[in-house]
Order: C-alpha cells, then sequence, then structure tokens
C-alpha cells in the first residue's frame, strides 16, 4: 500500500514537472491571481473564457492550467478586498470586514502578506487532505453500480440548489432548466432529436463553452459594468517594510488558520458548500471565540487569516468528489467535469486507475503552484495595485471580444457567437430577479450522465423504479436527498410567516 503510494507520487512529480506542465500551471496561477485581484471578473468567467484554448491541449496541460487559475483566484481575490473593499472573489467578501480597516489604518502591507500565508498553508493541507482521502473514496466507490451514480448526481444537485445562497425553490428550478438544456440535441440511444425546433445547429446540442462564457462571462460584464465603484489607493503605504508582521499578530493568526484549514477542507468536499460558505463560517467562529469580540470588524488579523485559509484549503479538496466520483462540488468544478469529458476522459472511481499520470500529476501540481502563488503574490503587489486602475471602459470591451472569437473558434460557426450573447442576457436577466446561474450549469453538465445512468439502471432492474430504494448505498443517498428536500420546504414555509407579519 505504501509502495505504490510512492510510486504513485514519482509518477505525479515526473509529470508535473515536465517543462510543458510547469509552463501552464505558471500561466494558471497567474492568471488566476490577476482575475482574482480584478473585481467582478472572477475564476468561473476566466475559466469560461480559457476553455476553447484548452481543446489545443492535452488534457493533464489542460486540468492543470484550469485548476491554477481555480484557486490562484483565491490568493488574488482579498487584494481588491483589502485595498479597495471590493472583493475579488465572493469567498474574498470576508477579506473586506478587517482587511479594508487595516488598509485605512496604515497597516495594508501586513494584511496582504498574512493573507499570502495563510493561503498558502490552508492550501497545502488542502492538498495533503486529497492525497490521503483520494484513494479511500475510489476503494469505496468502485462498488458503485448506476443507481448510485445516479443517486449521488441527484444528491449534489439538490444541495447546491438547497444549501447555496437564495431560494432553495429557484435553485431547484435552476437546476431543472439546465437538466433540459443539456438534453437538447440527439438521444443518446436512439438518435432522435430533442427540442431542436429544426434547428440543424442544435442536433450535436448546446455547447458546455457556450453556456458558461453566456452565464458567466458576458452577464458578469454587464453587472459589473453597473455596479463597480472606485476605491482611493494609496500606493506609498504598500512597501515590503510595512508588510512585516508584528509578534502579536502572528501569535494571533497560527490558530486561526489551523482552525480555518479544518473547516474549508471539510466543507469543500460535500457538494454545495465549497470556500463560500467556509470562509463565513470561519470568521463567525473566530469571532465567537475571541476574547475580544468588538475588534472584529475594525481591523482584526483573525477576521482575514482564518477565512483564507478556509477558502483555500476548500478550493484543494473540492477536487476530491469531482475526480474521485465525477460529481461536481460546485460550478468550478462542474467546468472542470466539462473540460475533462471533452477530451475523452471521464472523472469517476477508474480515472486513478486508468490515467494515474493525470491524477497524480495534478496533485503534485498543487504543490509547484501554491509555491508559485507565494512568489508571484509578495513582489507583484505593486504591479496589481496599478491593474486596479485600469478604466473599465478599456477593460470590459476587451472581454467581450476575447469571448466572440474563443467562442467562434471552436466550431467556426457564427451562432455559436449569437448563442452566447443569448446566454448572456439570459444570465443577467437572472441576476436580476435573483435567479443564481450556477445551479443551472451544474445541472446541464450532470443531466446527460443522470440521463445515462438512469437508463442503464432502468434497464437492469426491466424498468422497476424500486432498485433505487432496494439497494443500501442508493436507499441511504436518496434519503439524504429526501431530508435536505424537507429542510428546504421547512424553512421556506417558515420564513412566509414572518415576511406577512411584517408586511402588516
Amino acid at each position: 500500500m505504501f509502495a505504490s503510494f510512492i510510486d504513485n507520487l514519482t509518477i505525479g512529480l515526473t509529470v508535473a514537472f515536465s517543462l510543458s506542465n510547469l509552463f501552464y500551471c505558471f500561466v494558471g496561477v497567474l492568471l488566476g491571481t490577476l482575475v482574482g485581484v480584478l473585481p467582478g471578473i472572477g475564476a468561473l468567467a476566466a475559466i469560461s473564457l480559457l476553455l476553447p484554448i484548452t481543446f489545443h491541449l492535452d488534457a493533464t496541460s489542460a486540468i492543470v492550467m484550469l485548476a491554477g487559475v481555480f484557486y490562484g483566484a483565491s490568493y488574488g481575490g482579498s487584494t481588491a478586498s483589502i485595498l479597495l473593499n471590493l472583493p475579488g472573489t465572493p469567498s474574498a467578501a470576508v477579506a473586506c470586514l478587517d482587511g479594508y480597516p487595516m488598509a485605512k489604518q496604515g497597516r495594508a502591507g501586513v494584511a496582504l502578506l498574512m493573507t499570502t500565508v495563510a493561503s498558502f498553508i490552508g492550501g497545502s493541507i488542502g492538498i495533503v487532505v486529497m492525497m490521503l482521502l483520494s484513494p479511500l473514496i475510489v476503494s469505496a466507490a468502485l462498488k458503485f453500480g448506476p443507481a448510485e451514480y445516479f443517486s449521488m448526481m441527484v444528491l449534489g444537485l439538490v444541495a447546491a440548489s438547497t444549501i447555496s445562497s437564495g431560494s432553495a425553490l429557484k435553485g431547484i428550478a435552476m437546476v431543472v432548466l439546465g437538466i433540459l438544456l443539456g438534453t437538447a440535441g440527439s438521444d443518446l440511444e436512439t438518435g432522435a432529436g430533442r427540442f431542436t425546433f429544426d434547428i440543424p445547429e442544435l442536433y450535436d446540442g448546446v455547447s458546455l463553452v457556450v453556456v458558461a462564457m453566456g452565464l458567466f462571462g458576458v452577464s458578469e460584464v454587464i453587472a459589473s459594468i453597473r455596479t463597480i465603484r472606485r476605491g482611493e489607493i494609496d500606493r506609498k503605504s504598500i512597501t515590503f517594510r510595512s508588510m512585516i508582521p508584528t509578534r502579536d499578530e502572528v501569535r494571533r493568526s497560527w490558530m486561526p488558520i489551523l482552525r480555518g484549514t479544518g473547516l474549508g477542507s471539510f466543507f469543500g468536499a460535500l457538494p454545495g458548500t465549497g470556500g463560500v460558505i467556509a470562509s463565513f463560517m470561519a470568521y463567525a467562529i473566530e469571532k465567537k471565540i475571541a476574547r475580544d469580540p468588538s475588534r472584529f470588524g475594525k481591523g482584526a488579523i483573525e477576521g482575514i487569516t482564518a477565512p483564507e485559509a478556509a477558502n483555500n484549503a476548500a478550493d484543494q479538496t473540492a477536487f476530491i468528489p469531482t475526480m474521485t466520483l465525477g460529481i461536481p462540488g460546485n460550478v468550478v468544478m462542474a467546468l472542470m467535469l466539462g473540460a475533462l469529458t471533452i477530451h475523452g476522459i471521464v472523472p469517476g472511481p477508474q480515472l486513478m486507475a486508468k490515467h494515474p499520470d493525470m491524477f497524480w500529476g495534478l496533485v503534485m501540481s498543487f504543490w509547484i503552484g501554491n509555491v508559485l502563488l507565494v512568489i508571484l503574490n509578495v513582489p507583484l503587489i505593486g504591479l496589481w495595485i496599478r491593474l486596479l486602475v485600469i478604466p473599465y471602459h478599456l477593460l470590459y470591451p476587451a472581454i467581450l471580444m476575447f469571448v466572440c472569437i474563443g467562442v467562434y473558434s471552436i466550431n467556426n460557426s457564427p451562432s455559436d457567437v449569437v448563442m452566447v450573447m443569448v446566454f448572456g442576457g439570459l444570465g443577467y436577466a437572472m441576476r436580476l430577479v435573483d435567479f443564481q446561474p450556477a445551479p443551472l450549469l451544474l445541472g446541464f453538465v450532470l443531466g446527460p450522465l443522470m440521463e445515462e445512468n438512469l437508463r442503464r439502471t432502468l434497464l437492469i432492474s426491466r424498468g422497476d423504479f424500486m432498485v433505487f430504494l432496494e439497494r443500501p448505498i442508493s436507499a441511504t443517498v436518496m434519503a439524504i436527498t429526501a431530508a435536505l428536500l424537507a429542510w428546504a420546504a421547512f424553512g421556506a414555509l417558515r420564513r412566509r410567516p414572518a415576511k406577512a407579519i411584517e408586511a402588516t
């Protein structure tokens, strides 16, 4: 057992340290840091834009680069939060609470350095958790059949729609819409057209890149143009000397970093939760156990280090269910799953056996990426500050241009450009009425996989739906799913009388 583990690590190091993978890892973490620093873009939009480029790369290099963008954005997201009180990523919103007050006190350098240290520690421990838990999960998942996979995917979709922010009912509605979009095109078995409306371009289905770029790239640009505000940046206060923390600040940071890492490692592996919930919970716990809670919101170092460690640990462990079970825990992981399937690789229990070079190469690239991020973030703080003052009326037209070029380059089809703009308008309209697009993308990616496993199960059971309750693992997962739905319905009913009382 131990010998095979060492052999896998050796394979991973060989793959990760190849010149091409080193280059794409560097490009990924650099772009991730950049989009994390710039408010209103985020890792999701960046990965959507980069998907067409990955078609021309091998699967390992593609996933290494996209993963670098994902966890690199967590490093850079806190920079705008601290300097401008504008979170670069949703999980970095907590850093605004104490990071921006520290910047106003002239301690922005300390805040930026400690977030980098906390991110590195949280990410490193998250990688260790992934290395140790992934083989155990795979050994259990090898006992899964199509019924268990279908049940797990249903649980993932329900958890993502009911646990995430916003109305659970709206989240479930978005999941259903995503599943319906995923069924458009040719039938998996008969080849008959479904929901194509006699449009030839729809017989191959709706492209994942088109949906992702439209819902998250174009709509994000439209929303950011309307909402982004400018802040004042004191460049002179950001010096290398100003980044050195005091002994008291270092002493106050270690335990919050470890507690935040533990929370992030746990929530990252759960579908529908991730770094946002982990970072807010880490902040709430630190404030709850603090001897002087009044310090929080006024520049407490624990209010920065704990959430940063939590969201970076969550980003690493989020790969566990995606790679070992083929079930994305969040919308970015859904894009990762889509990128792998485009290259003909099916994530799941067989991934580590059939493609050990890719899996362990990706894990080892996480170590390289985390070291690169520390090297990049500290010296390039001055550069990120200058990028923050780029006029947005120049930045966002360039993003839209690259969206159109990227979409058109996939199939050389003008209709794809039209469709991405349609989905961009749909995504922005959904924002206005508070419908989250993330569950829609999860449903779109998992819908065809759910249909495939459902058909296999019913063929084996000769059409008997009770098979989902007769198999112990499937029945347990279905019971958890039913409990989540009941909890969401109970919460909605409890909130309705409260709103009625307020209205009167």
